[in-house]
């Protein structure tokens, strides 16, 4: 089955050698948090970091890369199970989240445990249920690679292959995952107009979703207790378990709501397949004295025509330039790699 997806990213086409873009916003963004200074994007780093993520080399067995959880052609989600798989078909606990505009993120996870772009790969390498890999072990492999001596070399000027390298690229290649041409971002760059459907869906957005999915980014980026029945296979507790703060009993992370139609399931254990499915469970009567937040207490029963609406306006967010941007997609010595396995 890999080795057949493999295969149609070929048909696709996307044999493409074209250069990596700078790192570019609209003006209507809010500035980055995070620190370019003590990573400053290289065309190099940044062309290394692609090769990486998309090589199973980082996997204990090598049959695992960090596409196979974030895929480009879903945002950098994963779509094809409720909860990721990782390692010998392992189960995972959670959903993977979409990976975008991740220099405006200071925590990362659904429940926040790791608090640096940095060395979040870390989590994956090591997981036993993801990577099963440690990052001294990959740093080995890689060093008996003749490509990879030759592009640490090119990147880092430097011939030696260490983990805080291997970690900043893989950093470098995601910060230029920057999606910011919706429809949305025309609409504000005055270039074109909403329908009335869609008018009418932004007004009862901003009425009742902007509070945690804030414009532009659509996201808060905090963390939120949505009421959400906890999976009686996988009883999963969320942030309290990183920050011991009982208040933070099944809180997860708010995800940004860009590329909604390429990022199901929804959820952070995957539970809904279809956009309505969120819509009417946001929309339910509420019960007066359930722990979840307000902000969702206070969300009204929405009518057949509104869930329309919000639908309508929600697929504003999808960024089709993103999701097909050939500089983001399988580079092709990994797609030549794996197809001579």
């Amino acid at each position: 089955m890999k080795k057949l997806q493999w295969l149609l990213l070929i048909v696709i086409g996307i044999f493409s050698s074209a250069s990596l873009s700078q790192f570019e916003y609209p003006k209507y963004f809010p500035e980055p948090v995070y620190d370019f200074s003590k990573n400053k994007l290289q065309p190099d780093v940044i062309q290394l970091g692609r090769t990486l993520f998309y090589d199973p080399i980082l996997s204990s067995n090598d049959s695992v890369s960090c596409a196979s959880c974030h895929n480009p052609y879903s945002a950098f989600a994963h779509t094809d199970h409720a909860l990721s798989h990782g390692i010998h078909d392992s189960i995972g606990k959670r959903n993977a989240p979409a990976l975008f505009n991740l220099a405006w993120k200071n925590s990362f996870m659904h429940d926040g445990a790791i608090h640096h772009l940095d060395v979040q790969a870390l989590a994956p390498i090591s997981s036993s249920l993801e990577m099963n890999e440690n990052i001294a072990h990959v740093v080995e492999k890689l060093k008996h690679s003749d490509r990879y001596v030759q592009l640490f070399k090119q990147a880092f000027r430097d011939s030696k292959i260490t983990g805080e390298h291997l970690l900043k690229a893989l950093a470098q290649f995601q910060l230029t995952l920057v999606s910011c041409t919706s429809r949305y971002d025309s609409m504000r760059q005055g270039l074109l107009v909403f329908s009335e459907q869609e008018q009418r869906g932004y007004r009862l957005f901003k009425l009742h979703c902007n509070s945690c999915h804030a414009e532009p980014l659509f996201t808060s980026s905090g963390f939120i207790n949505t009421g959400l029945e906890p999976d009686s296979l996988r009883y999963d507790y969320g942030r309290v378990l990183v920050s011991k703060n009982p208040r933070d009993s099944f809180c997860f992370a708010i995800p940004s709501l860009r590329n909604i139609s390429y990022t199901f399931p929804y959820m952070h254990d995957g539970r809904y397949s279809k956009l309505n499915q969120v819509l009417k469970f946001y929309g339910r009567k509420k019960e007066a004295h359930a722990q979840y937040d307000d902000r969702i207490k206070s969300i009204p029963e929405f009518s057949s025509d509104e869930r329309v609406e919000l639908n309508s306006f929600l697929l504003t967010l999808n960024d089709l330039s993103f999701v097909f941007r050939k500089e983001h997609q399988f580079p092709k010595e990994i797609l030549l790699k794996e197809i001579k396995k």
